[in-house]
Order: structure tokens, then sequence, then C-alpha cells
């Protein structure tokens, strides 16, 4: 067999087998890997692509995210048109829309399906071939923006349907789905977490966090925000290719979409009443938010004969929640420590109830928040559950007599650890990589494949550790012993072994892991290994100035301080000292270069590379004298490209900064390509690089 149609089964076996992965994880929950060996395995099918790229298909799982942000969105037309539902709002409503449905349809016995309504962005899916082509919103209804690149970054959404699966159902290859795209609250909850981490804005809420993250034009930050999508329409030619409409929830289900799961078939108009009784009290209990439950005529020939208005179906319906309002006073407010260390302050309220449930907590977000109500403890306020799982103050409507002012505390209420503010963020912080309230976030960040590399240390094996009391810091782990973690739920004694063996083999990790992995706030991996090759001591880098952090490449006023900051407390430095005592490496020789042949130069990396991995190609740099840096500016030297390049390719190209392919590179490290001489100034270099943007030289060399 020829070696290309050996590759070319080894690459579609990858496939096949990502996408069965994909399904299991992000449609049914029920994964079966871990996410370092799903990551293996797409770092292995996008390596066998990089090396045979005449094998690259549009419905790989490595095409999920779609390269460099755009300039703007194209409009495409919907055929047939995304048309909204009418809304109800009281059961009197409900029962005039089944009274007009039977009266309209000359039938006393209507069969309905209701479903959640979810609360996010509509989404029209366009499959040719059986394969992802078009992802437009709803826009108006007739037009649409079209944002395929970004809706190929969510993962329950399939880039290719089964063509076995498509012949069971007797449909067509080219047909087309709606739906939602909706923000889970946990990644909603994690977004806002990171937002106020970088001083940002919080979205208010995770509708608005959802069609943000689809309508930005790059498609990398679509795919940072885990989206999830639920179809709630099928469509062929135009036209929904069922006889039911329950029988079309099914069919979307087979070809691996996620639908809502707790869709029901109701006999009578009673039987929907029940369903929108019951969900509105288990509501608070999902892991999205709804904002109703829409009911559907289940008939599609009774859809046909009812019609539509001039903007909705006759045949269709949204019932709305109310939101739940009631009045209530602040007694207290508290501070509770999340798990990074953020302080959020949390009304303790004169217990109410809203909505059938008892309320008498509601977070205040952050003292900004707090500064826009005008609150104080003592005051009388509304209080607002509208579907979301915690419940928040909507505004103050009597100040209390007497009138107390809410003040941060100045030490944590978990560790008593002193609390930080960078003056520029909203946050306030606690520092202490063992606080109580982020040790497992620690431990999972500790133990994460590009920190300490400890495979086998995950989310449930934390837990486990954290809540039996085995481990309350980093240096806990080096001290289990195999009868403890043989212990744990799910954990032969080989795995424990081989967990042991990989926490063991970690503490010859370098110094740049180690810096990484301890978690101080804005110390990423480039940075850690900046910090590593200026200091090449843990030691001496804990008893850096700011001023001195700040001479380090890279390292600018705020990370400066933030890495001051956790060496300023003193727990933390207990804990290094006892990493050191548990024989983790503390130091690290500084390599010297072979030779200066790249001295003064910096290079950037983007996409990937096929002869070696990045860190490879900046190893064989650092080996000849020159530095490797993350962003392109007017100072960069070279920019060297791989395969599915990003965003930093179109900034060397609109700099004028002098890009190389891969072969280009080599040439440059074998020495059959001369490095550029420049004796320039950098004033000089920036000069002159804003103005060569024409330069035949530049930005040209590669594809």
């Amino acid at each position: 067999m020829p070696k290309n149609a050996t590759t070319s089964k080894q690459i579609e076996k990858l496939r096949e087998e990502l996408r069965r992965h994909e399904y299991l994880y992000y449609v049914l929950d029920e994964p079966e890997i871990s996410d370092i060996k799903f990551d293996r395995m797409l770092e292995e099918l996008k390596k066998l692509e990089t090396e045979n790229p005449e094998l690259i298909t549009p419905d790989s799982p490595t095409q999920r995210v779609g390269g460099a942000p755009r300039k703007g969105f194209e409009t495409r037309q919907h055929s047939p048109a995304m048309m909204s539902l009418d809304n109800t709002y009281s059961m009197e409503e409900l029962e005039d829309f089944d009274r007009r449905v039977r009266e309209l349809s000359g039938r006393e016995k209507i069969d309905y399906v209701t479903e959640h309504k979810f609360d996010g962005l509509s989404i029209s899916l366009v499959y040719e071939g059986g394969v992802l082509t078009r992802g437009v919103t709803r826009g108006d209804g007739t037009t649409g923006e079209e944002v395929t690149a970004n809706v190929r970054t969510i993962r329950s959404i399939p880039l290719r349907v089964d063509p076995a699966e498509l012949k069971k159902l007797q449909m067509p290859a080219n047909f087309e789905v709606r739906g939602e795209i909706i923000m889970p609250l946990r990644a909603f909850e994690a977004l806002n977490e990171k937002q106020e981490q970088e001083g940002g804005k919080r979205f208010s809420n995770p509708r608005s966090a959802a069609a943000g993250a689809v309508r930005v034009l790059d498609p990398e930050i679509t795919r940072s925000r885990r989206l999830d999508f639920y179809g709630y329409l099928l469509l062929a030619g135009g036209r929904i290719p069922t006889r039911l409409h329950s029988e079309a929830l099914d069919a979307m289900r087979k070809l691996h979409f996620k639908v809502s799961p707790d869709w029901r078939l109701c006999h009578s108009l009673d039987a929907v009443k029940k369903f929108i009784d019951a969900w509105e009290g288990k509501r608070a209990k999902l892991p999205y938010e709804i904002d109703g439950i829409v009911i559907k005529v289940n008939e599609i020939s009774q859809q046909q004969e009812l019609g539509f208005t001039s903007k909705a179906p006759r045949w269709a319906v949204a019932y709305k929640y109310p939101a739940r309002q009631e009045t209530t006073v602040v007694n207290d407010v508290i501070f509770q420590v999340g798990r990074t260390g953020t302080l959020t302050p949390v009304a303790v309220l004169e217990p109410v109830q809203v909505g059938g449930v008892i309320v008498a907590r509601s977070t205040l977000h952050n003292m900004d928040e707090i500064a826009r109500l005008g609150l104080h403890i003592g005051d009388t306020v509304i209080v607002e559950r509208a579907g979301e799982v915690i419940p928040h103050v909507i505004k103050v409507v009597k100040e209390g007599k007497p009138r107390r002012e809410i003040v941060v505390p100045e030490r944590c209420p978990e560790c008593h650890s002193h609390i930080h503010k960078d003056p520029e963020e909203v946050a306030y912080r606690c520092v202490n990589a063992s606080c109580p309230a982020k040790r497992k976030e620690s431990l999972l960040h500790f133990a994460g494949r590009h920190a300490m590399n400890i495979d086998g240390l995950g989310e449930k094996i934390v837990d486990q550790l954290v809540d039996k009391s085995l481990v309350k810091d980093y240096a806990d782990l080096y001290e289990l012993k195999l009868e403890q973690v043989a212990e744990l739920d799910r954990m032969a004694e080989k795995s424990a072994q081989n967990l042991i063996d990989e926490i063991a083999a970690s503490k010859n990790n370098s110094l740049a892991r180690l810096i990484y992995a301890l978690g101080m706030r804005f110390v990423g991996e480039r940075t850690g290994q900046l910090l590593a090759d200026h200091f090449a001591s843990l030691p001496k880098l804990a008893e850096a100035t700011v001023v001195e952090l700040e001479e380090v490449g890279e390292v600018g006023p705020k990370v400066a301080q933030s890495i001051a900051d956790f060496f300023s407390e003193t727990a933390n430095r207990k804990l290094i000292q006892r990493l050191k005592e548990e024989g983790l490496k503390m130091t690290e020789k500084r390599a010297a270069p072979e030779d200066t042949r790249f001295a003064g130069k910096t290079f950037v990396f983007t996409g990937a590379l096929a002869r070696r991995s990045r860190d490879e190609g900046g190893a064989e740099v650092a080996r000849h004298g020159g530095k490797v840096v993350n962003s392109v500016s007017k100072l960069t030297d070279y920019v060297v490209v791989g395969a599915d390049p990003g965003s930093k390719y179109e900034k060397a190209r609109s700099l004028g900064v002098t890009i190389l392919n891969e072969d280009e590179f080599e040439d440059l490290l074998a020495g059959r390509r001369k490095a550029e001489t420049d004796d320039r100034t950098p004033a000089q270099k920036r000069s002159v690089k804003s103005k060569g943007k024409g330069s035949s030289k530049k930005a040209s060399s590669s594809r």
C-alpha cells in the first residue's frame, strides 16, 4: 500500500476517534479519556496533517479554530426566514393560544411538544455534503451575519455528520439545523471571574456574554468562552423532513446534535401546564439559563395548515416566566474567597421567599457594584431571581436606620493572610497559594501539563485528596504514601503507583515550570521562563524588588507587583522552603549560547511546525544567542510561520517584519542563510520599520 494511502487511513482513524470523544464529552457529558489523552491525540493528528497538508479537510477536528481575526462579517439571507415566537405571560394567554390553534386547525385534540426556552443567541447551521459550511446569526430574521469561523470552535456543534446515519434517517446530505448558542452557567461564572482578575467589566448575564462571544472577529476569543449549542429545528430543502416535530428532535439527536434534554410530548393543554409549573421550580438547578418554555404543535402537517403571521408562527408560542422580585433588608455583608483568591462581597439578607425559594443571601459581585447601588448594611433592597442560580440585588429602596458602611477586611477570612489590591483593578485578593479556599484550583494548576505535568492528578483525585485532608498545599503531594492514594475511590494499586511515580518525577522539572506552577497572577509559561533565565534561582527571585523584577524582559509594573506581593506572604515563603526540602529544583544553570549568531535578535513563532515543536525551535534560537518573545512588535526581527498561523502572522505583515517559513528558518539555523546584520539602535529600528512596509524583503518571503 502506498505511504500516502497508509497515512490517509491513519489520519481518518484518528479523526473518527476524536469526533467520538468530542461527542461523548461535549454532547453526552460522558467522557471516556482524560483531557491530556485527548490533547495528545489532537496533537498527533495536527502533526500528521502538517506533514501531509494535501490531506487536510474542513471537517477535521484540527480545523475548529478559524485562524486570524477578520475585518468584518458578511451578511447572508435565510431561506426560509428565521421567525421569532410570540410570548405569553399567563395561563389565560396560553389557553387563548390553544383555543386559536384548535379553531384554525378544525381539530379538538392537539398534541404539543414542550421544550426549554434557552436564553442565548439563535443561529442557523448549514451542512452541505454532510459537512458544516455556514453559520449565520438570526439578524433581522431575513438576513444575518455569517460567523462560520466562530461557530466551528463550539465543540458540541458537529463539523460533519455520519453519512450512514443520514441514510438511515432518509435525510439528504444538504440540510440545516437551527438552534441556540448559550453560555453554561459555570462558563459564565468563570468568565466573570477572569474579567475581574484582569480588571475588566463583568457581563450582566449569560445571554449577553454568549452573543458577544459569537459576534467577535477573533475566533480564538469565541473558543475560549466555552459556549454550547442546542438544536430546535431541522430543515431539508427549506422544509421539516419528518412527520412530527418530536421525530425531528430525535433525528437531530441521532446526528449527534444536542437538543433540549427535557422535552416532552403533551397530549393535552393540562399536560403542558403541568410541565410549565414543574420547571418553574426546577429551572434554578439547570446548568444553563432558561427564561420560559416553548410550546409547539407536534404534527408538521398541522403546522403547515396553521401557517404564520407576518412575524411569528401560529403553531408555536413561548411561555415566559416572570422575573421574581421581593423586598428585604440587608442584615450584614460578608466576604467569600473564590477559587482564585478573589474576595466577593455577599449580602446576608432577612430571609424572604422569591418565586417559591427562600433567599437569605445574594452576591454583590465587587466593591464597585456596592458603590453603584449606594448600598449600606441596614438598607431595604429589591432582590431578583430571573432564572439565575444566585439571586442579585437590583436597587436600594429605603435607607436603613442605623446604616453601616461596608468595609473590605484587611486579612483573608479563610487563612488570615494580608489582602492585596491592584489600584487599577476592581478585585481584592488573597495571594496565599495554600489558602483553603483556593486549594483545589491551585493544586489542579500545579499539576497541569504545562506546569509540573503530573498526569493522573485530575479534578476527581484532587477533590478526594483535599476533602480527606491528605493534601493542604503543593508540598503535601510529595509526602503522599502509596496506601493513602490506593484507598481513594476508583484508584487501583497500579493507578496509585503510577500517580506516586508521576509526582516523584515532577521533582526533576525545570525551574521555569516550577515558577509557572506556583500560580502567581500574570505569570504564564513564557514569563516563568524569562524569570528562570534571568534569576536562575527561586530564592533569588523571591528576594527581588519590584524595580529588579521590571529589569526582566517583558515584565512590566503590573506583573512585577504581583510577583512581589506573592513572595511578601510568609505562608508562600514557607511553602517554597518545604518544596526545597522535598527535593524540587530551586536553581538552574544558565545555558551559555554555543555562538552569538543570533545575538540581539528576537524571534516570534506562530502556527504548527512540522520538523520541530515551537519550544524546540525556541531552544535552537537561544542556543545561538537569540531571544524568543510571544508578541510581534516593530522591534521583532523574525516571525517564523508554520501551518495555520494566527494573528501574529498578519501583524508581522502589517509591520513589515521579516517572515520566515519553516524551510527558511532551518536554513538560518544551518547557516545556509545569514542573519541580517543590524547595528541600529531600537529607536532607529522603530523609525525604519514603520516606513518599511513595502520592502520586498519584508513580509513577502513566505506564503
